[in-house]
């Protein structure tokens, strides 16, 4: 039988994970029963999130601009290191453009990025 988790059972499962936080830790035994407790609200939360807050796969624009946010570097800046100019950057960075592959094996080296997520695969 298929059980549908509401907003309100939602809702009391994240603040009784709340209430549960302070008493189980990492020594807790599995047998605690607030241990067990917590697994039982956290897997609630769970099935909830996966059906009302997908999480999708990010675009090859957003991982760039992350990464060029966490290197703390300028598209200016990328644009030279790949060897392309600052408009096409922002072509990639606006999905009007995708790079061609010898762009792409270097913007996954640069920025260290997975070549499956470059290459969209």
């Amino acid at each position: 039988m298929e059980t549908k988790i509401t907003e309100a059972v939602y809702e009391t499962a994240l603040a009784r994970i709340e209430e549960l936080i302070p008493f189980v830790t990492d020594s807790t035994p599995g047998t605690d029963h607030r241990a067990i407790e917590l697994i039982i609200m956290s897997d609630i939360v769970i099935e909830y999130e996966k059906i009302h807050f997908p999480v999708g796969m990010p675009t090859l624009a957003d991982v760039i601009r992350l990464r060029l946010e966490e290197e703390e570097m300028t598209q200016r800046a990328f644009a030279r290191k790949i060897g392309v100019s600052p408009s096409r950057v922002s072509e990639y960075l606006t999905g009007k453009s995708e790079p061609t592959l010898k762009i792409a094996r270097a913007i996954s080296q640069l920025l260290n990025i997975e070549p499956s997520i470059v290459l969209g695969v």
